[in-house]
């Protein structure tokens, strides 16, 4: 399926590796000059080679707002402007509400709410000025199902999640269409590393599997095409129906 964006040129933050990689492939697949980044030069750059000559390598950190606007800026200065960004970033610690002090919040918010506000600030006015856009945030199931060991993650991404709606609806009318996608279990390098065992964590999928990362972004190049014009301030789950709810 020709997804009609060929020769665009997008910013994929937190690209090294797992669903952002996985992301800027697909892209990459589709004919899309694409700018990636992550912390750690050697990994960037290895990740940049693999995905070949339409990809090239940020070291960035989106963590905090200056970091994240960083990326953006740089992007955009390598590809000559941005069409499609893509807000992405690692999770802050695990743990419940007895757990986790008041101090924990701001970092985590910074990473997981102000890093995307940043980044759109960064790349949005200059989509509304061409007429056309698209940004579509990887966060994360929690969103919809918050889990009881990651009250900062939930807390964090479900106020990503109600910015980006506020967004897509005052941006829609300029041709920029946002949205987020929900990840469930994906195998990834970092559940490969921990041991997971993708028959055992399927069980509770009623796909009865976990999810593959490039299918993952296919849906996310999907989001980015001509034809998700008209898919605007949705915020799609990706996780074999693992959330149950009917919202």
């Amino acid at each position: 399926m020709d997804l009609g964006i060929e020769g665009r040129r997008a910013a994929v933050a937190g690209a090294s590796a797992g669903l952002g990689y996985s992301t800027a492939k697909a892209l990459v697949d589709a004919g899309v000059q694409v700018a990636i980044c992550g912390r750690d030069t050697d990994r960037i750059a290895a990740a940049a080679a693999s995905l070949g000559d339409r990809a090239v390598a940020i070291t960035a950190d989106v963590s905090t707002p200056e970091g994240a606007t960083g990326f953006v800026e740089a992007a955009r200065d390598v590809l000559g402007g941005i069409d499609i960004l893509v807000p992405n970033a690692g999770g802050p610690p695990p743990g419940n509400f007895a757990s986790t002090p008041l101090e924990a919040y701001l970092p985590a918010v910074e990473l997981n709410l102000l890093s995307t506000v940043a980044m759109c600030y960064a790349a949005v006015p200059a989509m509304q000025e061409q007429r056309w856009g698209r940004v579509v945030a990887i966060t994360s199931g929690t969103v919809r199902q918050p889990n009881p060991n990651l009250i900062l993650s939930n807390t964090a991404r479900a106020g990503v999640t109600g910015f980006l709606k506020t967004l897509a609806l005052e941006v829609a009318k300029d041709g920029v269409a946002v949205n987020s996608i929900q990840p469930g279990l994906h195998m990834t390098d970092r559940m490969r590393s921990l041991g997971v065992d993708p028959d055992t964590a399927g069980r509770d999928i009623p796909t009865g599997v976990i999810g593959d990362p490039d299918d993952f972004g296919s849906v996310a190049a999907f989001l980015c095409s001509e034809q998700a014009r008209f898919v605007v301030g949705a915020a799609l789950p990706v996780d074999g129906g693992a959330h149950r709810g009917l919202q």
